[in-house]
């Protein structure tokens, strides 16, 4: 008391009481200056907070949290500068941490978040990992991984009461009229002996499917003769998968040689083509698996199937070892219709597969002879497909001699399962002609510009003979085609069944007594002698469009 009396002696000496009071102002403030400078200064070097486990809530209404680092802890800092909360986080669990979108939640350290919501961009501090989330009116416990739902437009009424699940991986399988494939990427492992793909990833889900590789889906004649491969998914962080005996860097495909495969037809469209399609896009680094081996097949295709690979195949059916891959395609891709791939679906044309076929079998003509009216005399040849069996020409030396007498140098050839020299001979010629099989499949060699010609038989051809050659053909891009339908007096079952039986007569009544009927009676009995004075004008139209 004394003291206080001493010093407002000392200042009413000095002072009068209007300046005392203000000198009293002007203290109080220099005092609040000097302690908000030193706060000022000194905070970015104030000590952390210790490591906590509880949780630190917020309101921030949608606002964007960045993570920074400063020492042991990292700090969300709102677009707002004013205000911060400090989260701190033991380095040594690394935990992933990551720019969020909140809305009036509670968040507390070592959060893990995944999200399959809005995706933005974020400073990264050093060290550690990130995944983007999107959050809304969640309180988030430490050390725990959490997914959540997409913002409700800033609404705050949607709650999420718990974790939910994390992305599954599965398989991308397709099915379509033709075929069915399954496309897996991971750790793939192959058990041929089960014909078994196991995938293994710590967040899928178990499922199990059944596929057959081989692309005529539906057809149970032929599916009956391919071996069904089980696809299974789902094993948690790898428990219960087959140890890997053989590891790949490459990706591997599996498919069939069942089916139809030994039909020339068949080889290319339930097979060649569709591999073609799935193959290419690896370059050669890709695999062949083979299920229902065919030496027959593989020998007779070996150009091909070394054209679209680097590396061996294996008879995977016979395999006890467990062969391990990046990724596998069970199946074989392909266009629904026959002797097809639609660029629109795919990166690839049946153009681009006849240059795959020009390059494999260094095949030289490119285009077919271009006729000119300057006198010039130059031989087109023409290939005549014989068959020794059935739908054979009975006549083909008059056909013969009556084409070279049009100006054509002439070739009769069988198509056997040589197909290197088959290719060539087709490649060779400017027109071929062949009865409604599968020999003419090989147009696939000619030239640009050639011409194919295909003779119908009796019986009610002509939905066969427009799915299976005309209208691929006219895919095949500079290619023409004609068609020549004989008479019932140019078929051979002429000498087997009278005028009026109903083979001859009423083709669709054998149609309706199904397939198994109709192929036994006009594809295994039939044959084709020609009427040389009528084909003649189908030839004489093909020299017209070789002029064009």
């Amino acid at each position: 008391m004394g003291e206080k009396i001493m010093y407002d002696t000392i200042l009413a000496r000095s002072f009068s009481k209007y300046d005392q009071k203000k000198l009293g102002y002007g203290a109080f403030l220099a005092c609040f200056l000097i302690a908000l400078s030193f706060c000022t200064v000194f905070k970015p070097y104030s000590s952390p907070l210790p490591v906590i486990n509880k949780s630190l809530s917020m309101d921030v209404d949608l606002k964007m949290l960045k993570i920074t680092e400063s020492g042991s802890s990292l700090k969300l800092r709102a677009n707002d500068t004013s205000s911060f909360i400090p989260i701190v986080v033991d380095k040594t669990s690394r935990s992933e941490i990551e720019m969020v979108v909140v809305a009036n939640k509670t968040i507390s350290s070592n959060t893990v978040a995944d999200d399959e919501g809005d995706r933005m961009s974020s400073s990264k501090a050093p060290g550690f990992n990130y995944t983007k989330v999107a959050l809304s009116n969640e309180t988030i416990s430490s050390n725990r991984a959490v997914s959540a739902p997409e913002i409700n437009n800033g609404s705050s009424s949607q709650q999420v009461t718990g974790a939910v699940p994390e992305r599954k991986m599965k398989p991308i399988c397709n099915v379509n009229g033709r075929t069915e494939f399954c496309e897996m990427k991971g750790d793939i492992r192959i058990h041929g002996k089960s014909s078994t793909v196991f995938m293994s990833a710590s967040s899928m889900e178990n499922s199990w499917g059944i596929i057959s590789p081989f692309a005529r889906k539906g057809d149970e004649e032929a599916l009956n003769h391919v071996t069904k491969w089980s696809i299974k998914s789902g094993v948690m962080d790898g428990y219960g998968l087959p140890r890997c005996d053989r590891k790949y860097e490459v990706s591997s495909i599996v498919f069939s040689l069942g089916g139809y495969a030994g039909n020339n037809f068949h080889d290319y469209t339930d097979v060649v083509i569709p591999l073609y399609q799935t193959a290419r896009e690896f370059d050669g680094e890709v695999k062949f698996l083979f299920t229902d081996k065919n030496p027959l097949w593989i020998n007779k295709f070996k150009t091909i199937l070394r054209k679209l690979s680097r590396y061996e195949p294996v008879d995977i059916d016979k395999e006890e070892q467990v062969h391990c891959f990046p990724s596998v395609i069970v199946g074989l891709k392909r266009d629904p219709r026959e002797l097809r791939i639609d660029p629109s679906k795919s990166p690839y044309s049946m153009n681009d597969f006849r240059q795959f076929l020009r390059s494999a079998y260094s095949l030289r003509k490119a285009t077919a002879i271009k006729l000119t009216g300057n006198g010039r005399k130059r031989k087109l040849r023409l290939l005549i497909l014989s068959r020794k069996r059935t739908r054979a020409f009975t006549n083909v030396n008059d056909i013969t001699r009556m084409a070279r007498s049009l100006g054509y140098k002439v070739v009769v050839a069988e198509a056997d399962s040589n197909v290197a020299r088959v290719a060539a001979t087709v490649n060779g010629c400017d027109v071929m002609m062949g009865v409604h099989g599968a020999g003419l499949t090989n147009m696939v060699f000619l030239p640009e510009n050639a011409v194919l010609i295909q003779v119908l038989p009796i019986g009610g051809f002509e939905w066969l003979a427009r799915t299976d050659f005309e209208e691929p053909s006219k895919d095949m891009i500079n290619l023409r085609y004609l068609e020549y339908k004989i008479k019932t007096e140019e078929s051979t079952l002429m000498q087997q069944y009278p005028p009026e039986h109903e083979v001859i007569s009423n083709p669709s009544a054998i149609q309706k007594q199904g397939w198994d009927t109709f192929k036994s009676v006009y594809l295994q009995r039939q044959n084709v002698n020609l009427d040389i004075h009528r084909f003649k004008y189908t030839l004489l139209r093909a020299l017209e469009l070789l002029r064009r």
